[in-house]
Formats: C-alpha cells, structure tokens, sequence
C-alpha cells in the first residue's frame, strides 16, 4: 500500500486537517511561495500569486454583499478563475455551488432557483456556455485586472445558513446531482469529508509537491474538484486546470508539460487509446507516473488497452457524490489485472446489506454497499426527508449499489439498485430524461435505460406517443438538446406502439435493455 513511505496515523491525520479547504492550500504560499501552484496552458501561478488572488477575490466577495453561510453559485468550466472562487468562497465560509457550464438553461435556473445563491459568478472567458449564462443572467464583469476575467451577477435576496467554526459540519461544497425525481439534488459535503479524500487518497496516490496533476476533471464534479484539484494543492503539486477534454491536447501536455498525473473517467481512455491508433504512436510521457480511473464501470478490455499504450498501470477506484466521493481505490504499490476497484480507504467502513431484510450477508455475498466515514456528506440540501432515507441514525450511508467483498479486501460493484447511467463519469438519471421527453405534446410515456459500450454507457429512450400525435427522432432530440446537458441527451429515441408496464402501470425495462442493444447495433 505504501511503496516503501511509512503509514502514517491516519485518524490522527484527519483530526489535524485543517478547517477549511482554502487552508491547506494557500499554506504552501508560507513553505514554497514560488512553487508552482496553477497552470491554464499559458500562465502559471506560484502559490503566493495563488493566495494573492484568492486574497483579492475574498475582497470582492465582501464587497458585493455575500456573508459566511451565503451559496455563492460558480458556473464554470475548470481554469484559473474556477479555482481561485472556490477558494475565496472558503475563505469567507460561503458555499460554493459549483455548477457545469455546460448544463441547460433549464437545468442552471432549476439550481439556482433550489439553492438560492446570494451572487452567481460565470468563468467566462474559458468558457462560451458560461458566458451565454451570464448574458441571459445579465451578469457584469468583475473588472479586476489582478483577477482572471470572470462575470458576476446582481445581489439576489438570499438568507445564509449557520456558519460552524470546525471542519465537520461547515459546508465547503454544494455539488448538484440530477433527482430522481426530475429535481436537482444539492448533495452537502463538509470541509472535512473534501480534505479527507485530497489528503488520504492522495497520499495513497503518492502525491506530492513535484507532482504536476492534468485536471480536465470537472470541478463541478467531486471527482475533479475533491481528488484531483484539492488533492494536487493539498499536497503542493501544480494543478494544470483544462476547461475541456481532447486527446490531442493530452498528448501534447504529457509530452511537453511534464504532467505526472492522469486522473480521468473510461471515457477518456477509450478516447486516448483510439487517438494512439489512429495516429499510429504511443505517446512521449516522460514524467507521467500514475493513471488511474474512476466515475463509471472500468471495462477489462480497456484497461489493457490502455495499459499497453502507456506502459503503466491503469488504477481504479469507486465513489459516489454522497462520499466526497472516494470510497475505495487500488493501491500505488499493489496494481490490479483485473477491474477491481481495490480495498476501501483508511477509516472508511463498509457494509453488505440485504436490500429486502436490512441484514448484513454473508461473506463474499452481493449485498447494497453501505458506508459510513469521514466523508459521508452532510445531506441533501433542504431535503431532510430524502436524506434520512439514505443515511441511517447512526451514519451508515445506503449506495444503492450492490457489491460484495473479497476474500482479499477488495470490493466488487456487481449492479446499482437504482437504475443510473453513467455516461462519461456523470450520472444521468433516467426520470430525469423522461421527464424532458415526457414534457414534449406528442409524447404520452418515455422509458431511458443504458446501453453498455466501450469505457461508457449511452442513454437509450422509448417513448410513446399521445394518440392521434407523433414526432420525428430528430424533432425529439432537438426538444432534448434544448433542456438537457450534452451527456445527459439519449443518443436514439425510438417510438413504440406500448411500452411494456406492470399491472399497476410501472415501465418494465428488463426487456428495452435488450432491444436497446438491437436499436445500437443496427
């Protein structure tokens, strides 16, 4: 586990952590000040230019009226300006909704509209969606020439909530995941369950200050903000903030950047390997030392594939929003041959539960992954009935994923209770997608399910139409493009006469699984 560093006192490790997130960064600007900290593919901060602008944008804060409990509401692609208002939300105990650019209107006003931000800021100039958010939000530059450009908002009535002086219960993120219901779910996660998962899964990555970390991750995604950007400035190393992936652009870093760290979803890789061979070469990485996976099913084929053009090990991992999101993870010094998503973290515990009877199963039995652990977030913002549905009394968090344990320690993930779609490591919610298709004048009933391929999945729908009505697939999909994220869009809509239904009229989707395999081999 530790390829020859000594184990450190974990539990000790956690109590010391710091109380918020922007403090373990901006203490490198006391011990390497001009260490490299940030760099956008033109400029590169040091850690004392980093703390200067995080410094400066707390101001700013300030000024424009937000106050400790306050949502300050991001809406961003990763680069500089992203990094620099998490950070300076931290500063000042406000909440940072971090927020994809890349969402719909729909999808960006239903966010704003739940977690009542007292200003919305927008990246941009890294980004054409945020700047079209801005524009309909009639935002105004910032207007600091010491700032990365970024826009900000008019002052929205707001009320702040409770400011708590420790790390465990004052919020560092708010990171929206699709409901399942259709309504967006604003999963709480604590400073200390972020700085956990940046300082354990990070030493266990062996991170470093003369690490340099290719963050094409999403921010607003806790894959990218918690283990990829927090965890490269937890431990000193120099974050390379990238708005958006391309393998070229990839290449390239990691043959003139000297990028160490690779941290991205199959989907990548699946891209990353087909750019290998239809360039015919294998990449230059001089410096690059770890890879690893995570935010969907690692397919095996894939993995070797992968490992084969890199010549390094593919590590994996498992995790959902509601932990921070790291549970477990292959170990730097054990690489796996197969897809095991490795043992569970230090102090994290796991149970195997029998979703029917709530009893624990046998060993080596598939049962619902239940967690309990630093990083179990804090709840579903203004949502305490939905939380208690997944969080027990006594902080067992229900995954609604089943696995089992090996006899080894490792964990296998062998299906998900409920029916999400993973598509390029984001989660994508059936009732949401038919909930959108459902809304369409023609459309009486839609079904989503995903449909597996290589280092991803892809969103399938069925509809049924109103009868005497009816609609093209094209016009379908252009109703969709306009309220749903890119990935969240089905890449076929297929009509049928009925959807198959039980008695009591629930969708059965067993059966459009297979048929949805047929519609994407066709």
């Amino acid at each position: 586990m530790t390829a020859g560093r000594p184990v450190p006192d974990f539990a000790r490790m956690v109590a010391a952590l710091p109380s918020r997130i922007s403090h373990a960064a901006l203490a490198w600007a006391e011990r390497t000040p001009d260490a490299p900290a940030l760099f956008d593919g033109e400029q590169e901060w040091s850690y004392r230019r980093l703390k200067e602008a995080v410094g400066r944008a707390a101001g700013h804060l300030d000024r424009l009226g937000v106050r400790g409990g306050d949502r300050v509401m991001i809406v961003c692609e990763n680069g500089l300006a992203a990094v620099t208002l998490i950070l300076a939300a931290s500063e000042r105990d406000a909440w940072p909704v971090i927020v994809n650019a890349r969402l719909s209107d729909r999808e960006i006003d239903s966010i704003r509209d739940h977690c009542r931000p007292r200003r919305i800021f927008y990246t941009d100039t890294v980004s054409p969606d945020a700047a079209a958010h801005a524009a309909r939000h009639g935002a105004e530059p910032l207007g600091d020439a010491e700032l990365p450009a970024m826009a900000v908002g008019p002052l929205l009535d707001a009320d702040p909530e409770p400011v708590h002086a420790g790390n465990q219960r004052q919020d560092g993120a708010l990171i929206y995941t699709s409901g399942t219901t259709g309504k967006p779910k604003g999963v709480m996660l604590s400073h200390r369950g972020l700085l956990f998962v940046a300082s354990v899964s990070g030493w266990m990555r062996g991170l470093g200050p003369s690490d340099r970390t290719y963050g094409v991750l999403p921010v607003s995604h806790v894959f990218g903000l918690a283990s990829t950007c927090l965890g490269t400035l937890y431990a000193g190393g120099c974050l390379h903030t990238v708005p958006r992936f391309a393998p070229a652009a990839v290449w390239q870093a990691l043959e003139q950047d000297g990028v160490t760290v690779f941290q991205g979803v199959p989907a990548m890789y699946a891209k990353l390997v087909e750019h290998a061979t239809v360039t015919g070469r294998t990449p230059d990485a001089p410096a690059l030392r770890y890879l690893s996976s995570g935010g969907s099913v690692l397919d095996l084929d894939l993995k070797l594939a992968v490992e084969r053009v890199f010549g390094l090990p593919l590590h994996n991992g498992y995790g959902l929003t509601e932990c921070s999101p790291t549970v477990t993870q292959t170990r730097l010094d054990a690489p796996r041959g197969d897809t095991s998503i490795g043992p569970a973290l230090p102090l994290v515990e796991m149970r195997f539960v029998d979703h029917a009877t709530g009893r624990d199963v046998a060993d080596g039995e598939p049962g619902e992954l239940w967690v309990r652990a630093p990083n179990v977030m804090l709840g579903y913002y203004r949502e305490p009935a939905l939380t208690a549905q997944v969080i027990t009394d006594d902080g067992w968090l229900k995954t609604g994923d089943v696995a089992r344990l090996e006899p080894d320690g490792c964990v296998t993930v062998v299906g998900r209770i409920r029916e999400i779609v993973i598509r390029s490591g984001f989660n994508v919610y059936p009732e949401e997608v038919e909930g959108v298709l459902t809304s369409h004048p023609a459309v009486t009933l839609a079904a989503v399910v995903g449909h597996a391929v290589a280092g991803n999945e892809e969103v399938v729908a069925f509809v049924q139409f109103v009868p005497g009505r009816k609609a093209s697939e094209d016009e379908l999909k252009a109703w969709a493009a306009e309220r749903l994220a890119p990935y969240k869009r089905p890449s076929r809509i297929v009509a049928m006469d009925a959807l198959p239904a039980s008695p009591t009229g629930k969708l059965l989707k067993n059966g459009l699984r297979a048929l949805a395999a047929e519609v994407m081999a066709a």
